[in-house]
């Protein structure tokens, strides 16, 4: 309980510590009863205009390789599994219509969010950690001030000025939470996106939470 106690804590969540250890629960009896493929390759999106935004439909013809970021091997391709079967565990009992897992990693081009395992439309592989892009990107926000952020409504955040940009329009609500490791450090985040306003309710937003809490353990190295 105390783990469920300090994740509350450090990302700001409202939501009951007793919720959250009982999607724990549900979340590692989904570990140990169900094991994904690592994902290795997956198809992404043209960006559009500034590289900000997704364009939906149109795919690049080049898959996109994660192992142009992380070694191949065996104790990767473990954890990849681990990562793909805890966003398993989180479509089965939530329904919501995506979900994916980023951790923050050097690259080439800077410290950017890489998405690792996730459920839904193809989406970009690679966000950059930077003040800059954060002013338009949920991810950015999250992975910077380390604290959830929670939008059930997002026509209406929108029209108020928030800082939030469309790529699908059929999303109406989105969840950002951060990853932390043992030095209470944000070390990725997750997102997930529902198609109906008003989706993340306390029980749902109990088990992403939970994902978060198992997760660092098997991001790669």
């Amino acid at each position: 309980m105390a783990k469920v106690s300090r994740y509350i804590s450090l990302s700001g969540l409202s939501i009951q510590p007793e919720l959250l250890q009982q999607q724990l629960v549900k979340v590692d009896t989904f570990l140990e009863q169900n094991t994904s493929s690592a994902v290795w390759s997956y198809q992404i999106p043209e960006l559009g205009e500034g590289g900000s935004c997704s364009l939906f439909g149109n795919l690049q013809d080049t898959p996109f390789l994660l192992q142009e970021y992380i070694e191949k091997v065996e104790s990767n391709e473990y954890a990849l599994s681990k990562l793909q079967t805890i966003v398993s565990a989180v479509v089965a009992h939530s329904a919501v219509d995506w979900f994916g897992i980023y951790q923050a990693r050097e690259t080439q081009e800077g410290k950017q969010l890489l998405k690792l395992a996730y459920h839904g439309a193809p989406s970009r592989p690679l966000f950059p950690i930077t003040e800059a892009f954060a002013a338009t990107s949920n991810n950015i926000q999250t992975v910077l001030s380390a604290k959830a952020r929670v939008i059930n409504d997002i026509p209406a955040y929108a029209a108020r000025g928030g800082e939030y940009y469309t790529c699908d329009p059929k999303v109406k609500a989105e969840v950002c939470l951060p990853l932390f490791n043992e030095h209470e450090q944000c070390i990725g985040i997750i997102d997930a996106e529902a198609f109906t306003e008003a989706f993340f309710d306390e029980e749902i937003l109990a088990l992403l939470a939970a994902a978060c809490i198992r997760i660092p353990q098997y991001l790669p190295k």
